[in-house]
């Protein structure tokens, strides 16, 4: 059994177990809100992480050049929600045995842009300014320079899937007896790079995302972190997640279009399924990848109620935080994780936010609305992740 121990957490919700969970689960209160800070002249629902907790992010004045980005601070403020527990486990087993495996697709870029419009004005960088900033491997490499440990230390970078398959690589890391312990997670910034990156495949909202309603019509993008403690001992005397099932596929459809039959996404569910080895009947709770646009969202919805049938609760929490692309598998991974602490005794579901206006060419789902509950604690959620390049991952959480 692999255990994800400890889970820290930073995204348009909050920055703290209790904010996050009374904002999803309590008041049903979205994290994203109209910005024109990453589009000049254009204003955007985006999923930003608020100011306060913006200017308390870490420092990183000590740090090389080529460390420094947002990016990287926002890793280590996850970091610092569960690093004493991280501390104990190098301490355990040594530094040798412990990895760090994230996923990103922005890294240091915003940091570039920021570099490049000083270049234009006067032909110089600002000095603060490095390439290695923008290496997508930086988040993994400066987390494992922070915590002085010299297992296997990478990052993924496939989009939207980014993340949940940093999850899956850490799991196989364990199970080779290649660590003992894996800090494992995503972490995303916003940056004009992809806002207007996604503003001109035409798939941005300019309002709150509006998932599988017949209304919708583009995401937002958001921000935040999310890293979780993996290792094969529960956490004694705290509730215990276990990462049960995990699977990776691929289309090889189209560069940013799914299969619209979902051929790679019903696979990923289905291997997931059988390495936890469960039924689909046994699932409570869909976290749907739900990115609000047309394509995405006819796919997902076809093959969950083909694979799930039409009781399953369902939602997409990218209303709440907004598409935080590399790192959104972790972000949601732990939301699930959050839902299924003992303090959700009676299993409040994470809400779906939509304008409620069915889309007569999908199948009927069980949206879960703000409010709905199981009646006892979550057992088992299953959370998609599907990216550009045909890329799916599916993660399956228990509560053992």
């Amino acid at each position: 059994m692999l255990y994800l121990n400890e889970c820290g957490i930073v995204c348009a919700l909050g920055n703290t177990h209790s904010a996050i969970k009374q904002q999803l689960l309590d008041l049903a209160q979205s994290g994203v809100k109209p910005t024109e800070a990453w589009s000049a002249g254009r204003c955007l629902a985006l999923g930003r992480v608020d100011a306060q907790v913006d200017a308390e992010l870490p420092s990183m004045d000590a740090w090389p050049t080529a460390q420094l980005s947002r990016n990287n601070q926002m890793a280590l403020a996850a970091l610092a929600q569960i690093r004493p527990a991280v501390d104990a486990v190098i301490a355990r087993f040594g530094s040798d045995r412990i990895g760090v495996v994230i996923g990103t697709s922005t890294s240091g870029i915003a940091g570039t842009e920021s570099a490049l419009r000083q270049f234009v004005v006067d032909g110089t960088f600002p000095a603060d300014f490095h390439y290695g900033q923008q290496e997508m491997g930086s988040p993994a490499s400066m987390l494992a320079t922070e915590l002085g440990v010299t297992g296997p230390a990478y990052a993924h970078s496939s989009a939207c899937s980014s993340s949940a398959k940093a999850l899956a690589s850490a799991a196989r890391l364990i199970n080779m007896g290649l660590c003992d312990a894996v800090l494992c997670g995503g972490v995303d910034t916003l940056c004009a790079f992809t806002v207007a990156g996604f503003s001109a495949l035409e798939s941005v909202s300019v309002e709150q995302c509006n998932p599988l309603s017949a209304n919708r019509n583009g995401i937002n993008i958001g921000e935040g972190a999310a890293l979780f403690l993996m290792t094969r001992e529960p956490n004694l005397g705290a509730t215990s997640v276990a990462l049960c099932g995990w699977a990776e596929t691929s289309d090889g459809y189209h560069i940013s279009a799914p299969d619209p039959a979902g051929g790679g996404a019903r696979l990923s569910m289905n291997q997931a399924l059988q390495r936890a080895k469960l039924q689909p009947s046994q699932i409570d709770y869909i976290n749907m990848h739900g990115t609000a646009t047309r394509q995405n969202d006819a796919m997902e919805a076809k093959v969950i109620h083909e694979l799930f049938g039409p009781d399953v609760a369902v939602s997409s929490t990218k209303s709440f935080t907004g598409h935080t692309l590399g790192a959104a598998a972790a972000i949601e991974a732990a939301l699930c994780w959050l839902a299924m602490q003992d303090d959700n005794a009676d299993g409040k579901l994470p809400p779906h936010l939509w304008d409620g206006v069915q889309d007569p060419t999908l199948p009927v789902l069980n949206v879960a609305a703000p409010g709905a509950r199981l009646g006892r604690p979550i057992k088992w959620a299953l959370s998609n992740s599907f990216a550009f390049g045909g890329s799916n991952a599916t993660l399956i959480l228990g509560r053992i």
